[in-house]
Formats: C-alpha cells, sequence, structure tokens
C-alpha cells in the first residue's frame, strides 16, 4: 500500500490535505491529531480544522479515527485546516478488519501544514509506503567485514614472533629426545591460568600414559580407565603409581615435582597393561577443591593413537559404520561387490582436517543412538574442530549437514527425553557461540553449521515438546491413531521430521481432511512411508480426524509448531523473533506462565520492525517485506560484532531473515517476468546486501552494491551510458559468485568426499555437496536474477551476444572442456574449435586448436587474447547461455564459423567441405617451424644506462624505451632507466661464490632434457639462492646512481637483499612451465634463449593502460584500441579476473574517446616508491615465437591488494575526466607511433596526477600487412634514403614474406643503424607502401607527399 499526501493552501489561512491510498483494503481508516510548535502532545480535537465526515474520538480521548472513502482501488481523505497555532498533524493508518497498523518504521507519520518562514508555499507533496518501510539512510560500507584479512595480518604476525617454550613443551621434548619416545597422542587442558597436559607415549614396547602440568599447588589424580565412552573402571592393581589409593570405581595418585631449565612442574606416569582401553577419564583435586574440565570430566582419547610397528597394517580400513552400511546393502542384493574406501591415503584426505574426519568415522555408531548422543559428541568434538582451523569447522559442517539431509540415521533403539535433545543441542551451539565471539573470521561457517542443527534450548523449550502433545491430545480427544502413535515418538525421541508431520497434519485439515494433501506434504519433505514406520515408535496409522476438531487443532498445532521450530529449526522467523523479543504463552494448557525475557540492548524500534516483518510475511508483492527484512539485519548487525549477552539467539534471528529473504525473492520470480530493467536491478541490489550481510570477508560485495545502486540513479535520470555501466557491475556480481563458489568447493567438497568415503554416503550425494550449500543461500536467487538482466542490458548497450576477440573465419571439429589451463599444451590432431568453461587470460593456444569460444571473459589485451590474434585463431566471449549450451551440444561435430562485429554465424557442414586451408600444420603432414636463436655473450658489463642499450646487450624491451627517451611529446614521460645486460647471469652462475648452484642446475637441467617437467620448479627454487658478486653490486649502483635512481643498499642492507631476490626471481623465470614449453613447441633451442634485466624506478600509477594503435578486434588502422584499469598494470597484463575499462578513438579525432565497456575487475594493486626488474629476452620479440609476457617482471616491494570502489572513481563517474584522460592516452598511442613511420605499436604506460608515462612499446604483432601493389621495392628503397643522407646507413635484418593469399608482409623490426644526419633537402616518397615500410628507427622513411616536417621528424 502506497500514501501520498498533497498539502495545499485554500482560501486565507486554510490549507488543505489530502490522503491517497493505492492498492488497499476497504476499511482503511485514519488514526491522528495535531501538533503545536514545540509541543509533542497531540491537539485533540484541534480548533480550526473541519472533522471530515465519520470522524470519532477514540475511548482514551488521545486521538481522532477517521475513515477513508474508497474509490476503486484506492481510499482518499480530505482535512482542511484553518489555524495557523498549529504546525504539523500526526498520524498512523489502521487497517481495522484485521487490526493492522501502518507506522512510518515504527514511528509515527507527520505532516507539516507551512513551510519556514520566509519560503513562498506553493503546496507540498509526501508519500511514503504503508506496508512498507523507510530503510536508514546509512553507508552501505558501514556493513563492512573484513575479517579475513585482518586475521591473516594477525597469524602472520604471530608467525613472525616465535614464541616462548613453556615447561610442558620442555617436558615433551625431553619424552622424545632423553628416552626416545613416541607420543601417540595427546591433550592440553586449562587450568584458569596454567594448563594440564596429558599424553600417551611408547617406547621399547611399553605403552604410558604421562601427566604433566605447570600448576603450583599440590594435585591428586582422581583417575580411571574406559573400554568404552562414559564408563569409570578402577585400573588393575599392578599398574597403579606408588602412593595410590584404589577405590571402587576409581583410583586416587599423588602427582611429584620436577624441574627443567629451573621451571617447576608436577609429572605423574602410568604404565598400561592393557591395550583394549579406548581411553582414561580424570578429575584433579586440590586440597578440598575439585577440579573438572569445566562442567565435565577430562578425557584422554587413546583411540587416535597410531598402530604399533609390530601390527599388520592394512591398505585399508573400514570405519565400523561403513563396515555396517556395506554388510547391510549386501545382504540386500547379494550381487553388489562393495570394495573398502582407502582410508587415510594422501589422496583421499588432501586439504580435510584428516584426523578429525576419522575421529567423528569412529564415533558415527554412537551417535546413531539418538540426536542428543549426536549433539553431545559434536559438543565435544568442537575443540578439535577449532584446532584445525577452517577445514575443521568444515568437517563439522559436512557431518551436520550429512545429518540434516537424513544421510546418517537420527536414532536407533534408544529413547531420550526431548528436553535431553534440545540440552545437548543448546550445549554444542553454545560451543559453537564461543568459538563465533573467539574468532571472527570463521563466523560464515559457524553460522552455516548452526543453521543446519537448530537452536536448541535448556529445560522448557525441549520439554515443551512432550507436554503439549498431551494438551492437544486431551483438548482435542485425539488419543488414538496416528495422534497417538506420533506422540510416542514425540515422547521418545523428537527430530526434524516432525516439523514435518506437523505441517502436514495443519496442511491435511486446511484441505478439509483430504489425505492425499498430508502425504503430498509429507514426501515433499523427504518423509515416505517407509520412514515413518522405520521410526523406534513407528508411526503406522494415517491421520483419521473429524470436521468438529479441526477449528481446535488448527490452533492448538499452530502453537505447537513454534516448540517444535524453536529446537529443530535454525531458520523459523516467528519462533527466532520471539526468542529475541521475549513472549508469555499465555494459552490455556500451553504450560501457562512460561516466560521469555527479551535480549537486552536491541535497538530503538526493533521490535516493531521485527512485526511490521511478521505481518508483511504473505504479501504478494514482497518489496516492502524484503525492505524490512535488510532493515532489521543491518539495525541487529553491531550486536552481531560484539560478544553480546544472548548472542546465540541473535544468530539465529539473523539466519532466520537471510532464509526470509532468500524464500521471499524466489516467491518474488513470477511477478518479475515482465518487469523493467529498474525493478530487476532494485531486487538485484536486495539480494547483494543479504549476500554481503552473510559474507565473512563482503568488501566486494558491497562495492557490488554501490555499483548497482548507481546504476540505478543513472537509469533514472535516462543516463544513456546506464546499461553498459550496469552489465560491467553485472559482470562484476558475476564474477564475485564465482568466487565464492570456488572458495565453498575448495573448503568443503574434500571432506564431504573424504567423510562420506568414510561413512558410506551415496556418492551422488557426495558429488553435489558444495552444490546444495550454494543453491541453500542467496547466491542462487542472485544468479538467477542476473541472468534476467543480462540479455536486457546487452539488448539496451548494443553489445550483442559475442565480444569478439580475434575474428577470424574458420572450420573445425567441435571439443567442449571445462579449463582451457587443463588443455593449453596439448596437441590436437585435426583443426578443434574449443568451446570452453573457463579462461583466466595466461594460458596457450593448444597446437591444432582454430577457436577458442567461451562465457569467461578474458581482458582483449591478456596473454591469451594477443596469442589467438597472433595464431589467427578465432577467439571470442559468449554472453548467451542458450547459444553456448547449442554449441556445446554439437561436440564432435564439423562446425564452419564466420565472426560479424558482436556475432557468430555457425552451421554444421561435412567432413568433406573442411578446406585444407583451415587445417594446421600437422594435418597435411607438415611439421612446427623450427626457430633458430643466436645465444647472447657477456661483454663485460654487469650493468649499463640507456645510452649503452644495444641489440647486442639488452632485448628490444630496452632499445624501444631507450629511443623514445627525448623523443615523446614534453606532456608524455619515460621512465629512467638501466639494465643488467645479456649474458650477466650466465657469468654470475659460473663464479666460484655459486659453485654449489651452478652445480645444482646443471644436474636438474639434465633431468629437463630428459622430460622431467618437475625439475622447472626445482631450478627456480635453487636459483634463488645465488649470491650476487660485489663487482655487479657495485656496478649496478653505479650506474643507477649516476642516472638519478636511487639505490635500495642506501636504505640498508635488507633492502639490496629485496632488490636483489626480485633480480633473480626474473632470471629464473626462464624456466617458468608456460615459456619453457613454448620454446620447445616451436623447436626453439631454450638454452640459447637469454635473459636481459630492464631495471625502472616505480611510477606509483593511478591508472595503468595497454594501447593498440590498430584495432585488433577489427584490424581497422584508422583506430587506436585502448584498455585501462586502476593502480598498475599487472592486474591487466596478469591473470586477474574481470575486465578493463576499454575504449576505441579515431586517429582522426583524438578528442572523442567511445567507452566500449566499463570496468569489472575487483582487485587493484597499488605501490608506493619502488623500483622493478623487467624481464627483457632475446626471445621476446622473434618472429614466429611471440615471446613477449612469457618471463616475469617482479617488483622489489609487494604490492598492495585494494578492492575497487568505481562509484567514486572519476574515471568512471566523472564524464568530462573520463574524455580528458583518455583522449591523452589515445594521443600518446598515436604520436609513438608516428615515430615509428606509422608502424603499429603494442604500448604500456600509466597516468599519475594526470601524466602519462610510457613503460615500454613494441611492435603490435599482426597489425602490419600491405598489399602487393602497394609495396616498393626494398633494394629501391634502400638505395632512394642511400643516395640521399651525408652520413653512411647500414640496414640490416629486412624479412619479407610472400604469403599464399597473395598478402605480402614486410618486417624491419630487427633492422639496425648507425646515427643518421638527415638533411631538410631529402626527396619525400610519396609511396604509401613506404611510409608503412618505415616501421623502426633505424629505417628513415617518409610520409605521404606534402608532409615535409613529418618526415624529417621521423629520420634520426
Amino acid at each position: 500500500m502506497y500514501v501520498q499526501v498533497d498539502v495545499k493552501p485554500s482560501s486565507g489561512s486554510m490549507v488543505e490535505i489530502e490522503l491517497v491510498a493505492t492498492n488497499t483494503g476497504s476499511n482503511l481508516a485514519l488514526h491522528w491529531g495535531a501538533l503545536q510548535p514545540g509541543r509533542s502532545e497531540w491537539v485533540v480535537p484541534p480548533a480550526g480544522i473541519r472533522l471530515p465526515e465519520g470522524t470519532i474520538r477514540t475511548p482514551d480521548d488521545a486521538a481522532l479515527r477517521t475513515p477513508f472513502k474508497n474509490s476503486g482501488s484506492n481510499s482518499t481523505l480530505k482535512i482542511e485546516i484553518d489555524n495557523q497555532g498549529l504546525e504539523s498533524i500526526e498520524f498512523v493508518i489502521v487497517d481495522e478488519a484485521q487490526n493492522k497498523w501502518f507506522k512510518n518504521n515504527g514511528q509515527n507519520f507527520q505532516v507539516h501544514m507551512r513551510p519556514p518562514a520566509g519560503h513562498h508555499h506553493q503546496g507540498q507533496q509526501h508519500s511514503a509506503t504503508a506496508g512498507s518501510i523507510g530503510r536508514k539512510n546509512r553507508d552501505v560500507m558501514q556493513l563492512l567485514s573484513k575479517n579475513a584479512s585482518t586475521n591473516d595480518q594477525v597469524n602472520k604476525a604471530a608467525e613472525a614472533t616465535p614464541s616462548k617454550c613453556t615447561v610442558l613443551d620442555l617436558f615433551i621434548k625431553s619424552l622424545q629426545e632423553k628416552h626416545g619416545s613416541q607420543v601417540l597422542c595427546k591433550k592440553v587442558f586449562k587450568l584458569g591460568e596454567k594448563e594440564i597436559l596429558a599424553l600417551m607415549s611408547q617406547v621399547q614396547g611399553s605403552t604410558k600414559v604421562h601427566l604433566a602440568t605447570d600448576h603450583v599447588e599440590p594435585l591428586i589424580l582422581h583417575w580411571a580407565l574406559a573400554q568404552k565412552p562414559g564408563e569409570w573402571k578402577a585400573p588393575p592393581p599392578g599398574i597403579v603409581p606408588a602412593g595410590s589409593t584404589l577405590l571402587e570405581i576409581a583410583c586416587e595418585s599423588p602427582f611429584s615435582d620436577a624441574e627443567l631449565n629451573g621451571l617447576h612442574y608436577q609429572v605423574l606416569e602410568i604404565e598400561l597393561d592393557d591395550d583394549s582401553y579406548k581411553g582414561m577419564p580424570f578429575v584433579l583435586r586440590s586440597n578440598q577443591t575439585w577440579i573438572k574440565n569445566s562442567t565435565s570430566d577430562f578425557y584422554l582419547d587413546f583411540s587416535r593413537r597410531t598402530a604399533k610397528s609390530s601390527e599388520v597394517t592394512l591398505p585399508f580400513s573400514f570405519s565400523p559404520i561403513l563396515a555396517k552400511n556395506l554388510l547391510q546393502k549386501s545382504s540386500q542384493n547379494p550381487m553388489l561387490i562393495f570394495f573398502p574406501c582407502i582410508k587415510g591415503t594422501s589422496d583421499d584426505s588432501k586439504g580435510t582436517a584428516k584426523a578429525l574426519l576419522e575421529r567423528i568415522a569412529d564415533l558415527e555408531e554412537d551417535a546413531q543412538r539418538s540426536l542428543m548422543h549426536r549433539f553431545n559428541i559434536a559438543a565435544d568434538l568442537v575443540d578439535q574442530a577449532k584446532d584445525a582451523g577452517q577445514l575443521g569447522l568444515a568437517g563439522l559442517l559436512v557431518w551436520m549437514k550429512f545429518m540434516a539431509t537424513r544421510q546418517l540415521i537420527w536414532n536407533k533403539n534408544y529413547n531420550v527425553k526431548p528436553r535431553e535433545i534440545s540440552q545437548a543441542q543448546d550445549r554444542f551451539t553454545d560451543n559453537l557461540q564461543s568459538l563465533y565471539k573467539m574468532y571472527p573470521q570463521h563466523r560464515e561457517m559457524l553460522r552455516m553449521i548452526m543453521y543446519t542443527v537448530g537452536r536448541g534450548g535448556q529445560g522448557d523449550v525441549g520439554q515443551r515438546i512432550r507436554d503439549e502433545i498431551l494438551v492437544i491430545q486431551r483438548n482435542n480427544n485425539c488419543m488414538g491413531g496416528m495422534m497417538e502413535e506420533w506422540h510416542q515418538k514425540l515422547h521418545n525421541n523428537t527430530s526434524p521430521d516432525d516439523v514435518v508431520i506437523c505441517q502436514a497434519l495443519m496442511d491435511y485439515m486446511n484441505s478439509d481432511l483430504d489425505i492425499k494433501v498430508y502425504w503430498d506434504t509429507l514426501n515433499k519433505n523427504g518423509i515416505t512411508k517407509e520412514r515413518l514406520l522405520s521410526y523406534d515408535h513407528p508411526i503406522h496409522s494415517e491421520p483419521n480426524l473429524k470436521s468438529e476438531q479441526k477449528e481446535g487443532l488448527l490452533h492448538d498445532l499452530t502453537n505447537y509448531m513454534r516448540s517444535l521450530k524453536a529446537v529443530h529449526s535454525g531458520a523459523d522467523l516467528e519462533s527466532a523473533i520471539g526468542t529475541c523479543t521475549g513472549y508469555t504463552s499465555e494459552s490455556q494448557g500451553f504450560m501457562v506462565g512460561v516466560e521469555v525475557n527479551p535480549v537486552k540492548g536491541l535497538p530503538s524500534g526493533f521490535p516493531e520492525l521485527l512485526k511490521f516483518v511478521l505481518d508483511h510475511i504473505e504479501d504478494k508483492s514482497v518489496e516492502s517485506l524484503v525492505e524490512g527484512l535488510l532493515e532489521a539485519r543491518a539495525a541487529l548487525r553491531p550486536l552481531l560484532l560484539s560478544s553480546t549477552e544472548r548472542l546465540k539467539d541473535l544468530i539465529f534471528l539473523d539466519i532466520a531473515l537471510d532464509s526470509t529473504v532468500r524464500t521471499a525473492i524466489e516467491r518474488s520470480f513470477e511477478n518479475l517476468n515482465n518487469a523493467s530493467s529498474e525493478k530487476i536491478m532494485y531486487f538485484i541490489s536486495l539480494v547483494v546486501e543479504n549476500l554481503a550481510l552473510s559474507t565473512d570477508d563482503n568488501e566486494n560485495l558491497l562495492c557490488c552494491l554501490k555499483g548497482w545502486n548507481h546504476a540505478l540513479e543513472m537509469s533514472k535520470h535516462s543516463d544513456d551510458q546506464w546499461a553498459l555501466y550496469a552489465k560491467a557491475f553485472l559482470d562484476r556480481t558475476r564474477l564475485a559468485l564465482a568466487t565464492k563458489g570456488e572458495e565453498y568447493h575448495d573448503i568443503l567438497q574434500p571432506s564431504a568426499e573424504y567423510l562420506g568415503s568414510l561413512l558410506g554416503i551415496e556418492q551422488w550425494t557426495v558429488n553435489i555437496f558444495t552444490e546444495e550449500i550454494i543453491r541453500s543461500g542467496s547466491a542462487a536467487s542472485l544468479s538467477l536474477l542476473l541472468n534476467r538482466l543480462d540479455p536486457v542490458l546487452r539488448n539496451v548497450a548494443n553489445l550483442g551476444s559475442w565480444q569478439i576477440i580475434s575474428p577470424v573465419d574458420v572450420a573445425g571439429y567441435v571439443v567442449v572442456v571445462d579449463q582451457l589451463l587443463t588443455v593449453q599444451h596439448k596437441s590436437y590432431d585435426k583443426p578443434t574449435i574449443l568451446v570452453v568453461e573457463g579462461v583466466k587470460g595466461e594460458e596457450e593456444i593448444p597446437d591444432g586448436v582454430v577457436a577458442v569460444l567461451t562465457p569467461d571473459m578474458p581482458d582483449v589485451l591478456s596473454h591469451v587474447s594477443v596469442r589467438a590474434r597472433n595464431s589467427k585463431v578465432l577467439f571470442a566471449t559468449c554472453f548467451d547461455p542458450k547459444i553456448l549450451s547449442e554449441l556445446e551440444q554439437n561436440e564432435g561435430k564439423v562446425l564452419s564459423l564466420k565472426p560479424a562485429s558482436v556475432d557468430i554465424s555457425y552451421r554444421e557442414i561435412p567432413e568433406s567441405e573442411l578446406l585444407v586451408s583451415s587445417s594446421i600444420d600437422t594435418v597435411d603432414g607438415q611439421k612446427a617451424p623450427s626457430l633458430s636463436l643466436a645465444k647472447k655473450q657477456f661483454l663485460g658489463k654487469y650493468a649499463i644506462s640507456a645510452e649503452e642499450f644495444s641489440d647486442e646487450m639488452v632485448g628490444a624491451k630496452s632499445r624501444n624505451i631507450a629511443y623514445l627517451n627525448g623523443k615523446v611529446p614534453s606532456w608524455v614521460s619515460v621512465p629512467t632507466s638501466v639494465a643488467l645486460p645479456f649474458g650477466t647471469f650466465e657469468t654470475v652462475l659460473s663464479d666460484k661464490i655459486n659453485k654449489e648452484v651452478s652445480q645444482k642446475v646443471k644436474i636438474l637441467t639434465e633431468k629437463l632434457d630428459q622430460g622431467e617437467l618437475g625439475a622447472l620448479s626445482e631450478i627456480r627454487n635453487v636459483l634463488l639462492n645465488l649470491t650476487a658478486p660485489t663487482y655487479l653490486v657495485s656496478e649496478l649502483k653505479e650506474k643507477m646512481q649516476s642516472s638519478g635512481m636511487p639505490w635500495p643498499g642506501d636504505e640498508g642492507e635488507q633492502r639490496w637483499e629485496q632488490a636483489w631476490t626480485a633480480i633473480k626471481k626474473v632470471l629464473a623465470s626462464k624456466w617458468n612451465e608456460r615459456a619453457y614449453l613454448s620454446t620447445r613447441k616451436v623447436k626453439l633451442d631454450h638454452s640459447n634463449l637469454s635473459m636481459a634485466v630492464l631495471v625502472q624506478q616505480i611510477v606509483s600509477a593511478d591508472y595503468a593502460f595497454v594501447i593498440h594503435t590498430t584495432n585488433p578486434s577489427s584490424g581497422e588502422r584508422s583506430e587506436i584500441y585502448a584498455e585501462v584499469v586502476k593502480g598498475l598494470g599487472e592486474t591487466l597484463v596478469g591473470a586477474y579476473p574481470g575486465r578493463a575499462m576499454s575504449f576505441v578513438c579515431s586517429k582522426n579525432n583524438l578528442e572523442s574517446p567511445k567507452v566500449l565497456g566499463y570496468p569489472s575487475k575487483p582487485i587493484g594493486l597499488f605501490i608506493q616508491k619502488s623500483i622493478i626488474f623487467r624481464s627483457d629476452s632475446n626471445g621476446e620479440d622473434l618472429e614466429g615465437y611471440a615471446g613477449a609476457g612469457l618471463y616475469d617482471s617482479v617488483p622489489m616491494d609487494k604490492e598492495e591488494q585494494v578492492v575497487l570502489d568505481y562509484t567514486t572513481d572519476p574515471l568512471v563517474t566523472d564524464c568530462s575526466f573520463r574524455t580528458s584522460t583518455l583522449s591523452s592516452i589515445a594521443r600518446a598511442g598515436y604520436d609513438i607511433e608516428q615515430l615509428y613511420g606509422g608502424s603499429p605499436q603494442d604500448i604500456e604506460g600509466v597516468v599519475k596526477d594526470g601524466k602519462i608515462y610510457i613503460v615500454q612499446t613494441r611492435p603490435q604483432i599482426g597489425g602490419e600487412e600491405l598489399e602487393v601493389d602497394e609495396l616498393l621495392d626494398l633494394q629501391q628503397l634502400r638505395r632512394h634514403i642511400l643516395d640521399h643522407l651525408r652520413v653512411y646507413l647500414v640496414v640490416v635484418g629486412v624479412v619479407v614474406e610472400v604469403r599464399r593469399d597473395g598478402c605480402v608482409v614486410g618486417d624491419t623490426t630487427h633492422a639496425a643503424a648507425a646515427p643518421l644526419d638527415c638533411s631538410p633537402n631529402i626527396p619525400i616518397l610519396s609511396s604509401p607502401a613506404a611510409a608503412r615500410l618505415g616501421s623502426h628507427p633505424a629505417a628513415a622513411l617518409g610520409g605521404e607527399a606534402g608532409c615535409e616536417s613529418s618526415s624529417r621528424d621521423a629520420v634520426h
């Protein structure tokens, strides 16, 4: 319901207030009064008011009640006021038929009748949603949670500071070193500020229990032995220590004083005589004071010890429960053969808390006795799970989820009172609550565990389940049949099934006793007739109730459901609200006088907010409900982050609110079928907020939320960029969901698989475990909403269904793979079209592949994108899941693909049509080309300045930077550079101080030559042990300082060591897997690859960019294409997820860049003053190899990773700033291209405080092709230049290739020249080819006729 209020001046001082309520019922009334300035009491009835028809006073004379008049679906009311002493009216709205009160977020609505003095009043309009709440205007970042990263820093600090060795540590060390003891199991317990260590050891066939403590007062050990859990059995007299006293079921033994390294402690040793004991229970006595483990006995568990060396250990073992499950299955079907799991193998248990999972498996048989036993065992295992960290909690979650989904037995031949179950539940969740307070980084995992368990409760909460069913039977005369059978089950073993049974009974009665409805409800929730019969107290009968029992039973069962859900449901909203806000159960027969007090410290207006939520829980239109739920979660959040009293109750309330958001959103999907894009975006923003409130490290999600809110504002203001902007945040949100899914899979799935194998869980359940965890949260709903919006945005932004990264017509066989990474070094023996789910950006294109089609979104300038264009491979991103699915269904077929600008057409063709021209070398019998690379020699210098750069000393990366210096426009800068030249690495390795390293590298290289690829990582690690010769250090220091660069060693020896480590990592990158396999692929002799290191001072960038001066996607030479990221460029050229901002700019209009896509990269890298060491090999620009990007560039200091908020980034939000910055980037690219005679360039640079810095440029591979009729004879061109030069010029390395298709490629990238002195009278070449062939500084080529100044600029 929406209420609009209009305030209009009438004649004289009369003011008319009109209220219009839309989408209302027929019984609305205004409950109201007037206010005087500075007063809070209502004036009733105020003078000067014409009371509308039907207005009455309330019985207490405190307010007026005026009915609305109905008009169609609207209700209206008009009030006229002629009293200048009144300031405003206050009101709430009442639905008298349903006794519902609508407030303004718990407060009264207020309407001012007159503006402040001095303001001209034309009329006011107010609007509010009656039946909605007003969201507080809070900063989204107030919801920020970064516990994970904070904890990482704490852990690192802890690792850096070694802990002090305690006397108990010394005691263990003494046992192991002096006595040769093997520690079989151990446990440390807290004794206030002191500790007691209990451990079992084995030495020379003797098994002993040792207890040691730093407790000061003399102690007596009151102990026993146990052969089953919970047992106290007096030990045999022959093993009790001296001075002991044997009792009926225990023994008392005194501790002895001892000392280690001057530290006092007490110790006791017990030698066991029997291997059948399962553990040792004990308590301590100090004088007359008994000391326990909190409220329980201490217990040393022997069952976790390892097998004795003399025992024969089978290669596998059965957990008791698995053995029993397998026997049961075998007896049911003798034809089935079950192979036992391999328990404890490294492969099965990798990525798990192995010891905890095996302990759970050992205890599962006992846990199946009842839910009380299961929850008590779980409570006992919480400490062990905590000690194992996140993987330990993951193990508990998996176990509880298997239980909640009925994969494990809940009860077996054991009668337990409901209150005992709820108390055990309460104990378990109390332990989880303690961890929630102590370990913020694990709160998300702990919430998920609590969701599967339910709240439980002490005393009356569980007992009410038992007592209330009796009252229901008496009140409604249903003492026999199904109700009695259910009562017997409840009396002995209540379970979450009872919630479903209760709901089925209510549905049955609401359907006029239709028994089909009863069974439908049971079956939909996984309860079959067989399951009902499997209970210890089975339910054989169907309900057979009478219509006259309906009203009373429905009333009583509705109340009873609260008790059931309070114990068994972690996500029931009504019971969670009642527990936190308090209630008294006063219904007749229902535990009269039972009272639950409200949680202290709830936010102001919070109970009213929760009442609003409950009042609207069934609304068909869910927007107001979801807003209320999210407002409640946001208000609750500060309490959840503090050590609040009754924190557990608040956690369960938050879980229930979260779950209700999800169900409400899912309920709204049908109504969103024809919804506007704005409405879908609004729903997306609501679900993103809900997900952020449930996530530990939520900064990225909050930045997504801010982006969606901004997109909504852009859409409302008809910004023509809104759809393109929203698409970027859609991509970023999808990426966040994918990242979260991968995180869950990595943490949970290994535990699900290992524990599932130990417990004999059905394989299909294990396979979908993580998927089901994700489906149970908001992420699944969010994904569906994103899928609905995506085609709308692509249509509005004219994006089409594809982004074509490398446009090539191809034909081949369709092959579907999951990740390109897994097949990047495979060779396909026929033309292959890969349909790939995941592409990161750093992969290679496999041999034989003619196309890569993916839903993933690597940058257009990523490594794999460049590789695809260089290799003439079709590479494209598909945004439409339906199209991708159709392509996958064509696996094995031959397709012909033809890309257009934003689309790809395809058709199936017969194999006979597959053109030879589209096949690969291996198909027509040709081998991959073999390239040669001349090994560079060390020329006697360990460090050189930019003036000394030459092709014999450094690679093209360094030479191009040196060439640009002093030639670029004044508004463009080039960082100062020095280099470690070719041969430096080999010379350092051969130095006598590195003899040991050299020998290891030689051995590993021999292994590598024999095909052992594992040697690559070993070589890299060994090279990190290189020592820098003193002459290298002194030469590099001198060159850096003389070039004006800071010397790291001036800041201390540690800083130089950081620099040297970075240099070694660059040199070692020659042996990274991708680079090595790339050289092998083209038959390049890896030993001839030489590595120079370019040293530059890092510019602390605001933005980084890569420019291609010919559009790589379209091949359009008149158009510049560039990509920009916030921060350093590693997120652009490295395998960082998400997209950069992309734009194109016509070379004829550099002032008007056109944005193609806004950024979706969640992470930016930033660094302060530092130095970067860049790889510069002699193979990076080798034609046919394309080695650029294969080797590492390493900064001296670690970059800071920052989650990016694009709503505060002027490049995204400020059109003027964006145009200016992108235009400057494009102009820099154009000017550099002109310096290279118009040859297309691949340029990297940064923007800092508006200034452009160029850090490297190289020829844009594949960007320069000449038609035959444009080609000038190169010999004629050479003679033309030489005839008009005053200084002799030598040009070498000119290569021309005439391809089959008649296209001629000219490459002068390896030309070298002596310095030239140009005469202003040199004739200008008029051929376009002449200008285009001048692609290198050494080729003195001119431009078009009449462009004399450009010609002179091109000749140096």
